[in-house]
């Protein structure tokens, strides 16, 4: 029980708002020492692990780019090229965004992102088609779009990712099932995540579709009054 204390220090510190690497080091050291690890050989694992997952931080290059594509009118562009489409909706714009991430994914593209494609591309559009249909939208719509756009990324990018068959997380499913004795291979995994992509994808739209009517039920409402 002692070997979770890690948790407990990430939990304080976050509550206490401290220095978010800071306090995910010490959870590491603290739960190495009371593992049985030299300091030697906790170093040593941290060190490896920053390794194997150096590319990560290649996110962080991205962040200037789309500064400075927001900067130049990326969003409004974005949004203006929605509205000259005729019949589109807020939801038909997620329904698109949705298969695309999760076939992207389904194929291990790196297409996608709440920074890269959500904030400064999807939402834009989404709200966009809004627009085009609804001279009145409030900020309360425009917070709703924005959570449905969220999922949209959600959806896709957690439900699509396991149909790749040396996904990260379809490895860590086979390694977790094989530790508790039960063998299967990446391809049997990879097989039974593709009805669950399909059924998310139906979700997802469905949910889509309720949002259209929400928001024409609301801000035709808005308008008789």
């Amino acid at each position: 029980m002692i070997k979770l204390i890690g948790v407990l220090i990430i939990i304080i510190g976050f509550i206490l708002k401290l220095d978010t690497i800071a306090v995910v080091l010490i959870a590491g050291i603290v739960t190495g020492l009371v593992s049985g690890l030299s300091f030697g050989e906790i170093f040593s694992t941290l060190g490896s692990a920053f390794i194997k997952t150096r590319y990560m931080s290649l996110f962080l290059v991205t962040l200037p780019v789309i500064g400075i594509l927001e900067r130049y009118g990326l969003r409004e562009r974005a949004a203006e090229l929605i509205k000259n489409i005729k019949a589109v909706t807020t939801g038909k714009v997620l329904v698109i965004y949705t298969i695309i991430r999760e076939l992207a994914a389904a194929f291990s593209l790196r297409l996608g992102g709440h920074v890269q494609f959500i904030r400064p591309l999807i939402f834009p559009m989404a709200q966009g088609a809004a627009e085009a249909n609804y001279d009145n939208l409030g900020e309360e719509e425009i917070e709703i779009i924005k959570g449905y756009a969220a999922a949209s990324e959600n959806y896709g990018n957690f439900f699509g990712q396991n149909v790749f068959i040396a996904a990260g997380g379809v490895l860590l499913i086979v390694g977790t099932l094989g530790e508790l004795g039960i063998e299967v291979t990446p391809l049997q995994v990879s097989r039974a995540s593709i009805p669950i992509a399909i059924f998310a994808f139906i979700y997802a739209t469905v949910q889509y579709y309720i949002l259209d009517k929400k928001l024409s039920k609301r801000l035709n409402k808005d308008k008789s009054k």
